[in-house]
């Protein structure tokens, strides 16, 4: 005889072997990366790559190489080298792959589980007795909130979708700003350079003169002083402004023989004409990406809300069926007998009525609905504020341009005429000298400012961050690079 018996568990199951699974609509290893790029690329205008393999690592290695042969970077190459180059960022697009991988553990939750196994006895002479059983069960409980528990799923992925792309807006924000610092840093410091060699000169005839007996020992002091000062000034702002390139460095994940690249040693002009952004509070609402996450959050905590209803007071269900079959061979002739039997098996937690755990869902989702509201004035308030440093940072590094540096120069051009006719003293031409140095790295940390605001534009729009690197930097200063870069 051959006994066959199966556990079987509710038909609801039987569907889900028809179709297999649920498809998310994404391939597994693309993981919805295709949507979350053309997000950043909408803020950027920069491609992004998820590298997955040996074949995209090459691919990426070989785009790099031939952005970083320029003579001289640009911001919008070193943009693009960060965004395909940092390693940071990859690592960032591994929490899409999870929650990818979140939503497909999901979808495989309801699937039932199988299990087989033979066991039988036999004596020569006598009927041989074998026992083939096999079993299938799934949890009724999971069933019932799969369509919830897939909601849920698909909303955490959006949002992970919405997070890697706000890591890709941050980082080109962060290095956009990071170029505009090395760059002004170094154009500090072509001045800086420019001036210690004339101050160099000054000193030489100084020296000279004193030797003759033509220049008091006090004047003399004050010429080899200024130049002593000049050149302390000048290697300091050359580390800060080295310092400042490595920050640049990092941030496009260069190493090796890569961080020798130059950049120019002057930020570019002022533009003829401001962007308009009257409307620049709606576009923020519209477009920030971290908004979108933040009501997604809500979403998601009303859902898991649901969820706590749906199991307030069971919390897990079990419907096992079972139907035996017996084969019997007697007389060269087969006999089959059939039994069903079924049962449910249910667990309710004790002395739980599962008031406290939806209480701490509607406290969730009120926290959440708050911070969701919190997060909409903030980005409003931040959409004026950074457009208002746009246009005030614009007319300041104006002013500086058009009125401050021509009235320096001027001063200089005559306080030269007046000490050549021995009208000014030594003294005095130092100190206009000095000031001129001064007004002209303001006006170029001015620029810089203005650069910076320009460049925040599209977190605030988009969302994302500039991270460290927005942050205002002393002023910083290096030596101009023979090839007029660094």
């Amino acid at each position: 005889m051959v006994a066959v018996k199966i556990k079987l568990i509710s038909t609801l199951v039987l569907p889900l072997f028809a179709t297999g699974c649920v498809s998310t609509g994404y391939s597994f290893k693309d993981a919805g990366f295709a949507e979350s790029s053309a997000k950043s690329a909408e803020a950027t205008g920069k491609q992004t790559v998820w590298v997955q393999n040996r074949q995209h690592a090459e691919q990426v290695r070989e785009r790099v190489k031939a952005l970083m042969s320029k003579k001289t970077i640009d911001v919008e190459t070193a943009v693009q080298v960060a965004l395909l180059n940092n390693k940071g960022l990859q690592a960032s697009y591994a929490d899409l792959g999870d929650s990818a991988a979140d939503a497909w553990q999901t979808q495989l939750a309801v699937l039932p589980s199988f299990s087989v196994g033979l066991s039988g006895i036999g004596t020569p002479g006598l009927e041989a007795y074998r026992v083939l059983e096999g079993a299938i069960a799934a949890n009724i409980l999971a069933l019932a909130t799969y369509d919830k528990n897939m909601k849920l799923a698909e909303t955490r992925f959006r949002q992970a979708q919405l997070n890697a792309a706000l890591a890709s807006i941050s980082l080109a924000a962060e290095t956009r700003v990071a170029w505009i610092n090395a760059v002004a840093a170094w154009e500090n410091v072509t001045y800086l350079n420019q001036a210690k060699a004339t101050a160099d000169a000054a000193s030489d005839l100084a020296k000279k003169l004193g030797e003759a007996g033509s220049l008091p020992k006090a004047d003399q002091a004050r010429e080899h002083v200024f130049y002593a000062e000049l050149a302390g000034e000048t290697a300091k702002a050359r580390l800060a402004a080295k310092l400042a390139k490595e920050e640049l460095v990092r941030l496009m994940g260069l190493s090796g023989s890569d961080v020798e690249f130059q950049i120019p040693n002057r930020l570019p002009s002022l533009p003829k004409a401001l962007i308009n952004r009257d409307s620049i509070e709606a576009e923020a609402i519209q477009k920030r990406i971290d908004l979108q996450v933040a009501r997604l959050e809500l979403d998601a905590t009303a859902q898991a809300y649901k969820l706590e209803d749906v199991t307030r007071f069971v919390t897990d269900i079990e419907l096992v069926g079972m139907v035996e079959q017996e084969r019997e061979l007697e007389d060269g002739k087969i006999h089959r007998n059939i039994s069903r039997t079924g049962s449910l098996e249910f667990t309710i937690p004790i002395f739980d009525s599962g008031q406290a755990r939806m209480r701490k869902g509607e406290l969730a989702y009120m926290r959440a609905a708050n911070q969701l509201a919190e997060k909409a004035v903030n980005v409003r308030s931040e959409a004026r504020s950074a457009y208002l440093a746009y246009r005030s940072n614009y007319d300041i590094a104006r002013h500086y341009r058009n009125s401050v540096l021509p009235l320096r120069k001027s001063i200089e051009d005559q306080s030269l005429l007046t000490y050549n006719g021995m009208i000014t003293s030594t003294f005095e031409l130092i100190s206009d000298a000095r000031e001129k140095i001064d007004a002209t790295m303001l006006a170029v940390n001015a620029k810089r400012d203005f650069w910076i605001a320009e460049a925040n534009l599209a977190p605030v729009i988009y969302g994302g961050s500039t991270g460290s690197a927005a942050a205002e930097s002393e002023v910083a200063s290096a030596e101009a690079a023979p090839a007029g870069g660094h």
